[in-house]
């Protein structure tokens, strides 16, 4: 799986970061990013990060 962050949409409230901090981390724009390296996500993590993806309001989070 994938994971990436629609910019667009993001409104930095912090939740995915909250949730995931293995993998998501706020920006210099207050926005989320995935943490480099972390775009593809190991077997092991999906459910946590499928957890930020449900806990962001504007779902911002793609999982692919």
């Amino acid at each position: 799986m994938k994971v990436s962050v629609d910019k667009n949409a993001c409104i930095g409230c912090g939740a995915c970061a909250a949730i995931c901090p293995e993998y998501f981390e706020m920006g210099d724009d207050t926005k989320a990013d995935v943490k480099k390296g972390k775009e593809k996500v190991a077997k092991a993590d999906e459910k946590k990060v499928k957890e930020a993806a449900d806990g962001c309001p504007v779902n911002a989070i793609k999982l692919q």
